[in-house]
């Protein structure tokens, strides 16, 4: 379990639990600061002392390997974990060019230094004075709370009055700033990854062109680093959509916070002040306390906890509830104040302050004390969606399809880019009246622009009163992708899929289908699947309670949108197993022998390259480990890059074969389109295709005990076990009861060579048995 996200809600309650999360992000942040710095420092002493390199470059590959991300939720996606583990790959890659060092011939300032710092200073340094700010105004607002509950009740009504009103202000203001302060907080968290990954990528590159010697590592590295890019831009992507959706949910609390607090257990909870006595001659003294009230049981916990004094948490004490009376003003000299008798202590009556006239009766109620006001129960507070699940709303997204795939199925960024906010009003309105819907004439351009009839299609999705794939699945349609192998992703969802209500299955039917069209027509409107699902994953899925936690969820959101697209036949055409199928793992493929990684599965003896002049070579479906990977955006110049070959996965869904030009137009657009730190990392397209009969053809990884003579064995043909989907281009893909012809030892221990529907690579050995 990464760091607990922190809700909005909570800067409300303030609670102890609320400020041990945040301490966790703060001590995560001051850890990454520490660790730039000494980063930065390693930096500067690899550019200044060339003959202290070895030591420096080990230093820092040390460093880089000793550092771990932390996420935010329960699960990271594919594009995170290798986020994640990009600085172990780092590492390793820095040790290996160490043993190759030539002279430093790059200025490395412009790459490394300066991005970390600017970093450090404008991101980091920001959270510093958000931080100082808060820890300022919550001196403030507690000093100020404590000197207001102290005021004697026999002052003036009226000098009451003005200083309930200036308390409120400075609780007004607290608050705010607590606001402000969370939403920096857990954006820098979500930010360093990509920002902070991204310079080091740019460091790495550079280290591998000052290595004359080093051409065949940085040739090895391209592969990864092609896909650690898709990853970064992948991450950045969600990141922005991300944003956005924490920046509205805390516009909606910040205007009306009470409607969007956390369901709780407790009938109550809050901070109290309560009443100690001493033995005289010392009186009495109040403490606060963080309170918690259950209805059942008439359980009272009181927790004493105090912000100012280090926010250490207080032995907790857990009373059965007798009794709740109200306290006036004449029996004490404090404001807001109740008596509490326990059955744990006969005879002792506990007075309690609260922090206002309004939290007292909020706690006479939850506590049946005298004074009971019924207040509007949050499930009235319930939103109603204005479109419904009926007849007329299929008519609607009937005829807004047709109208798409008859004349707009070209436009670039179909369903992306919005329309006017007035022509989509009016044109829903005129859709959702019985009496007008059929008049409605979409097939006409001079009427209605594409855009906004897409903008309707989704509008009125999101206008149901429940999301298409329901609120009571969403939870079974996340769990899949965060975690199980491709394959069983794809079963659970089309498990689920069967398990919705007849009407809403029928829709999403409908819906996927014209999706499917969209992306096929990728070329032209540059929707790829992976785009699809970042437009359609928060309008088809949504949790019942709007969070900062659930927010985290729409990157998963955007992978099972992605998966009904790609298996649309498969999940919508036939009938699923009766009972939900759990993943099965099939034996663990064998590792591959690399100079660089020992314990993973490295690149491929031999690779198989690809090139934009050979025609009459298509992407071959079961080559590329498609489901459940995250793919890039079309829109995004790292995206692009995914187009090049020699890669050892190609995230592009619709797998498009080079003769249609897809593939160059993509390089192009990417030429014109590419930032500073991705343009200079290109790597080069091949004028010519490579044959497997040249000698470029062989991967420089081959080491002198790749060569080592294999035993003798007699070809023969074997079949398939367990099914495998290729990790890399030199394997096969395969289904249980595959035949492989011409089966043979491979200079890769555990790993066969064989032959399956004409093509030819790397079969794991415990996955096949021998005919």
């Amino acid at each position: 379990m990464g760091l607990h996200p922190l809700e909005f809600s909570d800067c409300y309650l303030d609670s102890p639990w609320f400020r041990e999360r945040l301490r966790a992000h703060e001590q995560e942040l001051d850890r990454t600061n520490k660790f730039i710095k000494e980063l930065l420092k390693d930096g500067k002493a690899l550019i200044a002392a060339e003959k202290n390199l070895s030591v420096a470059q080990r230093k820092f590959a040390h460093s880089l390997s000793d550092f771990t991300f932390e996420f935010i939720g329960d699960a990271e996606t594919d594009d995170e974990r290798c986020i994640d583990e990009s600085l172990q790959e780092f590492a390793i890659f820095l040790k290996t060019l160490e043993e190759q060092r030539e002279l430093m011939a790059l200025n490395f300032g412009e790459i490394l230094i300066k991005p970390l710092e600017k970093f450090r200073k404008e991101q980091l340094g920001a959270v510093k004075e958000e931080k100082k700010k808060y820890d300022k105004e919550t001196e403030k607002y507690y000093s100020s709370l404590e000197k207001h509950l102290n005021l004697s009740a026999k002052k003036k009504e009226t000098f009451l009055q003005e200083a309930d009103v200036l308390i409120e202000q400075i609780r007004h203001h607290f608050h705010e700033v607590s606001l402000e302060y969370v939403c920096k907080m857990q954006e820098i968290q979500e930010r360093k990854k990509f920002e902070f990954v991204e310079p080091l990528l740019a460091f790495f590159q550079g280290i591998f062109t000052s290595y004359h010697q080093g051409y065949d590592l940085t040739k090895d590295f391209n592969h990864y680093k092609t896909q650690l890019q898709i990853n970064i831009q992948n991450t950045r992507n969600r990141f922005e959509g991300t944003r956005s959706e924490v920046l509205e949910l805390m516009k909606k609390i910040r205007k009306s916070p009470e409607e969007h607090k956390k369901a709780s257990p407790f009938a109550i909870e809050d901070y109290v002040y309560i009443q100690e006595k001493r033995p005289a001659p010392f009186g009495s003294s109040w403490v606060k306390h963080y309170c918690m009230y259950k209805k059942d049981g008439k359980k009272l916990t009181m927790v004493p906890f105090d912000q100012r004094s280090g926010g250490k948490i207080g032995e907790m004490d857990c009373l059965t509830l007798k009794s709740c009376v109200k306290k006036n003003t004449d029996a004490i000299d404090k404001r807001f104040c109740l008596e509490i008798e326990v059955a744990d202590r006969p005879s002792t009556v506990i007075t309690v302050q609260a922090f206002s006239e309004d939290a007292r009766k909020l706690w006479m109620e939850a506590l049946d004390g005298k004074e009971q006001e019924s207040a509007p129960s949050r499930s009235s507070m319930r939103r109603e969606g204005h479109a419904q699940l009926d007849n007329l709303g299929f008519t609607i997204l009937r005829k807004c399809i047709s109208a798409v795939e008859n004349r707009g199925i070209s436009e670039q960024g179909l369903y992306r880019v919005g329309g006017v906010s007035s022509k989509i009003q009016r044109l829903l309105n005129l859709l959702m009246d019985e009496k007008t819907c059929s008049e409605v004439n979409l097939e006409n351009p001079d009427d209605w622009e594409i855009k906004t009839i897409t903008s309707v299609l989704k509008q009125y999705l999101r206008s149901l009163p429940e999301p298409l794939m329901t609120h009571r699945l969403y939870r079974e349609f996340i769990m899949p992708v965060k975690s199980g192998d491709p394959e069983s992703r794809i079963n659970n969802i089309h498990f689920l899929v069967h398990t919705l209500p007849e009407k809403n299955r029928e829709m999403l039917d409908i819906l996927i289908k014209h999706l499917v069209n969209v992306s096929n027509n990728a070329k032209k409107n540059l929707m790829t699947v992976a785009n699809l699902g970042v437009v359609f994953g928060p309008t088809l899925m949504r949790p019942q309670e709007e969070t900062v936690a659930a927010i985290m969820d729409l990157k998963f959101q955007n992978i099972v949108v992605e998966i009904l697209i790609e298996n649309y036949e498969k999940i919508f055409k036939t009938m699923p197993s009766e009972t939900n199928p759990q993943p099965i793992s099939p034996p663990h493929a064998p590792p591959r022998q690399s100079r660089r990684q020992k314990n993973k599965r490295p690149l491929a003896v031999y690779n198989l390259t690809l090139s934009l002049e050979n025609d009459n070579r298509n992407l071959v479906k079961e080559d590329i480990p498609s489901h459940g990977m995250e793919s890039p955006s079309v829109e995004s110049p790292a995206e692009q890059i995914s187009s090049y070959p020699n890669s050892p996965t190609f995230p592009d869904r619709n797998h498009l074969d080079d003769s249609n030009g897809l593939l160059k137009e993509l390089v192009n657009a990417f030429a014109n389109q590419a930032s500073s730190t991705a343009s200079w990392m290109n790597p080069q397209i091949p004028s010519t295709p490579t044959s497997p009969a040249s000698p470029a053809f062989f991967s420089s990884a081959t080491t002198t005990e790749d060569c080592k003579l294999t035993p003798s064995f007699k070809t023969k043909r074997a079949r398939a076990v367990f099914p495998c989907k290729a990790e890399h281009n030199s394997e096969l893909s395969f289904a249980i009861g595959a035949i492989f012809e011409d089966v043979h030892f491979s200079r890769e221990p555990g790993w066969l060579e064989g032959t399956l529907d004409g093509k030819t690579g790397l079969i794991p050995e415990n996955y096949v048995e021998f005919l």
